[in-house]
């Protein structure tokens, strides 16, 4: 199984409930496909580079997961078909992403415990 990390943009015009239930879809389709999804994140609603479809923000979301070559195929069909999602991309990490990215979640947790600890 190889490391993979997919990030995708929903359109702005979503409430919360549209927007987490869009993440929740493509969660449940990867663990149907029997990947496992290591990390998801939610970055917020931010400016793109340039306009997409006369838009100029997106939500952005993140997950990362380990899975089968083949399921990347299956998810990018989805992503396709589902109106919501103005663009996306999926990269397979290699080792030196990988540790990245645990380091990043490792930092990311301590700081949040750091943060409560002092409110």
């Amino acid at each position: 199984m190889n490391n993979y990390e997919t990030v995708f943009i929903l359109t702005p015009v979503l409430s919360d409930a549209q927007m987490k239930e869009a993440v929740e879809r493509f969660t449940s389709l990867l663990k149907a496909e029997g990947a496992e999804i290591v990390n998801v994140e939610h970055w917020g609603l931010r400016k793109l580079a340039y306009p997409i479809d006369k838009k100029t923000t997106g939500f952005y979301q993140l997950i990362e997961f380990e899975a089968e070559g083949d399921v990347i195929a299956k998810l990018e069909v989805h992503f396709r078909r589902d109106e919501r999602v103005i663009r996306f991309l999926t990269f397979r990490q290699d080792k030196f992403a990988a540790e990245y990215a645990v380091k990043r979640r490792n930092l990311k947790s301590t700081t949040l415990k750091e943060t409560a600890k002092e409110n």
